[in-house]
């Protein structure tokens, strides 16, 4: 018997663990008619906004925010990247080159970041995440991109 095989047949029926209402599942327009986010778990925040530890919530920002920086405190972090192109984890120039080009429809009018080291996701599922669910539809977009850091 395969792993899989085993896996499945050990915690088949066991609970999710969440009980979600059904939801409505819509077909997303166009590309080049669609409102396009970005949603990060780069803990990105304005300077002298610091994140608190374990933090659950998220940060909005305009699309035109700017200087934002990587507020994950980790020792063991790599932040070149992000210091060489912030496009790296918040392709915010990108999108905007595309709504330019006509690829996207628009850019969304304000976009979202997580602090991604986190290990509890109860908070997230239940609260956080359709509470941004919420706004950005608000905000009439279409699609998010995540980019996980």
């Amino acid at each position: 018997m395969s792993a899989d095989a085993m896996i499945r047949e050990r915690v088949g029926g066991t609970p999710a663990g969440f009980d979600f209402e059904p939801i409505e599942l819509v077909e997303a327009p166009k590309l080049s008619k669609a409102t396009v986010a970005i949603v990060t778990t780069a803990g990105l925040a304005r300077p002298g906004e610091p994140w608190a530890d374990g933090s659950h919530a998220f940060r909005l920002f305009e699309r035109d925010t700017e200087g934002l920086i990587l507020a994950h405190n980790s020792t063991n972090f790599d932040r070149t990247g992000y210091a060489a192109d912030r496009n790296v984890v918040y392709p915010i120039d990108r999108l905007v080159e595309m709504e330019a080009e006509g690829v996207i429809g628009r850019v969304a009018p304000r976009h979202a970041s997580f602090l991604g080291s986190t290990f509890e996701l109860s908070t997230f599922v239940l609260d956080t995440g359709p509470r941004l669910a919420k706004i950005l539809r608000e905000d009439g977009v279409d699609i998010a991109i995540l980019t996980p850091v």
